[in-house]
């Protein structure tokens, strides 16, 4: 479990706190008292997560790129942050094939430009690089992929956080790896995580969401495409979990870590969007007509043994229960006015999902 006290006055830099998956990790960071400061570009969506739960008034917020290597190495010395969380990225797949020199500039420089910037800045102790399942080279197998598999890539996406993973093991064994050099380095690999305030285009449950206000049916690209769907709160709670352990001590814990769900919870697309659809209360799908698809994989799922057998950590979340708080989030952010405190909101599904992790173990 993770250790609030532990992360009570912690120092700690989030870079792509503007986005879902770096909003969601920020409000728990705040949620347990860390002093946060993010760095990012401004949100791409509106709404968005950061928005709506006015994560501005909380934290010290940068808007900057991770391209721009003086900035982000300022933004650190100027922090002097103990613990770095490296979510920044672009982060779809078919954005990448439209702009691939901006997702590489993006994923693999803006990787290359953190990890130098904390070479520079005596503060840090420990660093997660956050990347993605699709880092492995995808043979459309149906075992999950293990840390040790090769790197690979078919789209400019999956390619970069392959690339980025590289980067990372370069520098952490090039400048990190000296006993006597306080940081460690680690990775991290999730599935595909949902969650409330995920307004991204392309993405699933963004989609049906949009589909529902519009009271039109969710057209569905690849409906039989198998993924690892997880709540964003099950990885965030691993990189946690991590990130403590990496600032005690290097070993075990430095390297790649994975962080999927359980093995039933990789479902097709058209699954997890039908029952998206019956816990709302209404919405249906309908296959995609537009043939000229680029390539993305039909199966992938994440071998998550390491985590679960040195770590300790292990998803808690069945499939059912992840689309169910999902829902819950967005129904009362859509709600009409007044609009509830959808950080108190958040903070709430974290309170529990924390309660539900004290209960398993007591168990």
């Amino acid at each position: 479990m993770v250790d609030r006290r532990f992360w009570n006055k912690k120092q700690v830099l989030v870079t792509g706190h503007t986005g879902f998956k770096g909003g969601w990790l920020s409000t728990w960071l705040l949620d347990m008292g860390a002093e946060v400061v993010g760095y990012a570009l401004k949100p791409d969506t509106d709404p968005c997560f950061f928005n709506v739960c006015s994560l501005s008034d909380r934290l010290r917020s940068v808007i900057a790129d991770v391209r721009d290597q003086d900035a982000l190495t300022c933004v650190l010395q100027q922090s002097q942050p103990e613990i770095v969380f490296h979510l920044a990225a672009q982060s779809l797949v078919r954005r990448s094939y439209q702009n691939p020199i901006d997702t590489f500039a993006t994923n693999v420089m803006g990787t290359v430009h953190l990890l130098d910037a904390v070479r520079r800045t005596p503060s840090v102790r420990a660093v997660i690089v956050v990347t993605s399942d699709k880092c492995y080279e995808n043979v459309e197998r149906i075992e999950g992929y293990r840390e040790d598999d090769p790197m690979g890539g078919h789209d400019p996406y999956s390619a970069s956080k392959g690339c980025a993973e590289l980067v990372t093991s370069a520098y952490r064994r090039s400048y990190f790896s000296d006993k006597n050099n306080p940081v460690a380095v680690a990775s991290a690999r999730a599935g595909n995580v949902i969650g409330g305030g995920d307004w991204g285009e392309d993405r699933l449950v963004p989609d049906a969401v949009r589909a529902l206000q519009q009271n039109q049916p969710l057209v569905v690209r690849n409906p039989e495409a198998v993924r690892p769907w997880q709540h964003v709160l099950e990885p965030l709670d691993g990189y946690l979990m991590l990130a403590e352990r990496l600032y005690r001590e290097r070993e075990p814990w430095t390297g790649a870590w994975n962080f999927g769900p359980r093995d039933e919870d990789a479902v097709p697309v058209a699954t997890l969007a039908d029952m998206v659809f019956r816990i709302w209360g209404k919405g249906s799908r309908q296959a995609s007509t537009d043939h000229t698809q680029p390539h993305e994989t039909h199966f992938l799922k994440l071998d998550c043994s390491k985590a679960g057998h040195i770590l300790g950590w292990r998803p808690r979340l069945n499939l059912e229960d992840t689309v169910s708080l999902t829902v819950s989030w967005y129904q009362q952010a859509l709600s009409a006015e007044p609009r509830p405190d959808m950080y108190k909101t958040t903070a709430g599904q974290i309170a529990d999902y924390e309660s539900r992790l004290k209960t398993l173990s007591h168990g």
